[in-house]
């Protein structure tokens, strides 16, 4: 018996230390390991007005004002574990009064006053199960911290993200418009040619082919600007102010053109969902623990110090004294089943937060290495895009002139034309994705 208490006493002991975590299940390096230089959101996104609505979304986004709200419950969960150790301490009164009856006397009466501070069934934490659920309200309260921080990523990205949609959306609507505005003033000139017997009825149909074509892509256009804006609307958590500042086009947009990736090691500290999937794993183990504890006897101690006196006056005077203590031990036997399943319920939950723990890690490291992946490609396909664009352009401008010079047909003109218009098309996609890139990369490193 002796050495099943010692036994006891050690693994209670332990019950609030915290266990290894499992080693991350990743490569110990990257394609590429350039020093992390971390970087707030306000120097990543220079764009001012996008700097604005970041500000507006961490104000008014839904999301994170529930993760705040989670925060604070968590706060106070830890409260009340944190209480659940400490002694609860009453301050009682009575009064007693009592008249017998005794022949002609007229009886006797007997009056009592009391006064006591008394200690109300407190838990003598021999084997660390008080402990074990306090340190797992401090580990759930650090990871809803950490996930308070994790949603405050979420919405930067998320809203820079959308903006970059949105303003996608609107350039490519504006370039389709201004296409659509030169290609109408192409097919007036094309039908009066025709009219005047000087262009084929096949020139004809091409312009108007081509005009046709405009007029969809305008349409599109539009239905995608309005979902982009609504996104928008949607990440801020509000409606867009109208007193934004310009917008920066894509083509000038700025944002650090490289970011070093560190080690995967730095992701453990940076990034606040694996931060808070830590701290999940934590509180699961001392949710085992504090299970395991729950096997063994618990003792606690209720008493009581104060004073009694026939007269109030004289209550807390002279040696009216009065106390009483009883301690108490209870010995779990017939819910042993039913510990039984805590335990392994809790060594299952346990189980579930190695589990999310590592894929927290997987994904982060995926996400890092698609960044570095975008970072290094989209440079030299932008590049090489802007020029084919130039080079469409050029055509234009030699199709006119040969056009004009009664060279090249008119149908030579019209294709240089729309393959001009979907270079410049295809260059701004190519923009805007690499902006998505170098934001995805940010949000995977943990910046905030």
């Amino acid at each position: 018996m002796r050495k099943v208490l010692i036994l006891a006493l050690a693994l209670g002991g332990c019950a609030a230390e915290k266990a290894p975590l499992p080693k991350a299940p990743v490569a110990a390096h990257y394609a590429e390991t350039v020093a992390l230089t971390p970087l707030t959101w306000r120097e990543f996104f220079a764009d001012a007005r996008l700097q604005r609505l970041i500000a507006l979304a961490l104000n008014e986004n839904r999301d994170l004002r529930i993760a705040v709200l989670n925060a604070q419950a968590a706060r106070g969960a830890l409260s009340v574990a944190r209480g659940a150790q400490l002694p609860t301490l009453e301050a009682q009164g009575g009064f007693t009064g009592a008249q017998t009856a005794g022949g002609g006397f007229g009886g006797f009466r007997y009056d009592q006053f009391s006064g006591q501070i008394a200690l109300t069934s407190f838990e003598i934490d021999l084997f660390g199960r008080l402990r074990a659920q306090s340190r797992a309200a401090f580990d759930r309260y650090l990871a809803s911290e950490a996930g308070r921080r994790a949603s405050e990523l979420t919405v930067v990205g998320a809203v820079a993200q959308a903006y970059v949609a949105e303003r996608l959306a609107q350039e490519q609507w504006q370039l389709t418009s201004s296409t659509l505005a030169d290609w109408r003033v192409s097919l007036d000139l094309t039908r009066r040619l025709h009219d005047a017997g000087q262009a084929s009825g096949s020139d004809l149909a091409q312009a108007e082919g081509l005009v046709r074509q405009a007029e969809a892509d305008l349409a599109q256009r539009q239905r995608e600007r309005e979902v982009a804006a609504h996104a928008l609307s949607l990440a801020v958590g509000a409606p867009l102010p109208e007193d934004l500042p310009a917008p920066i086009g894509l083509m000038l947009a700025s944002m650090p053109d490289h970011l070093g990736a560190g080690l995967p090691s730095d992701l453990l500290t940076r990034r606040p969902d694996i931060v808070q999937a830590e701290y999940n794993l934590r509180a699961a183990q001392a949710d085992v623990n504090a299970a395991r504890a729950a096997f063994f006897p618990r003792l606690s101690l209720t008493g009581a110090l104060g004073a009694v006196s026939p007269g109030l006056s004289g209550l807390f005077s002279g040696t009216n004294k009065a106390w009483n203590y009883a301690p108490a031990v209870s010995l779990p036997l017939f819910p042993y089943a039913g510990l039984r399943g805590n335990l392994a319920q809790a060594k299952a939950q346990q189980g579930i937060a190695v589990a999310t723990y590592e894929k927290a890690i997987q994904t982060a490291f995926a996400e890092v290495a698609d960044g570095i992946s975008a970072q290094q490609t989209y440079g030299p396909q932008i590049k090489a895009q802007d020029a084919a664009a130039d080079a469409a352009d050029r055509r234009v401008n030699l199709s006119k002139l040969r056009y004009q010079a009664g060279v090249d047909s008119r149908l030579e003109l019209l294709d240089a034309q729309r393959s001009a218009y979907s270079a410049r098309q295809t260059l701004l996609s190519t923009r805007a994705g690499a902006l998505l890139g170098m934001i995805g990369l940010y949000r995977a490193l943990g910046s905030i």
